[in-house]
């Protein structure tokens, strides 16, 4: 499981925890069930954080966190 600590490529703790959520298999919609957010907000979150982990896809996004995390 993905451990909430920040990698080192500058992603927001809003962005982590939406990147945590994509790792457990969660939809977009889930995802704005459980934090209260809108669906639209999910999606640019997701967007940012596929920028600076330079990725396109969630499972890529997933990836590159844990192995950033574990280089830490």
């Amino acid at each position: 499981m993905l451990q909430p600590t920040l990698p080192s490529c500058h992603l927001t703790a809003r962005e982590l925890e939406v990147v945590k959520l994509l790792a457990t298999g969660c939809t977009y919609s889930q995802i704005a069930e459980r934090l209260g957010i809108s669906a639209h907000t999910v999606g640019s979150h997701i967007k940012n954080t596929y920028r600076k982990l330079q990725v396109r896809s969630a499972a890529a996004a997933v990836f590159r966190v844990l192995s950033i995390g574990s280089m830490s």
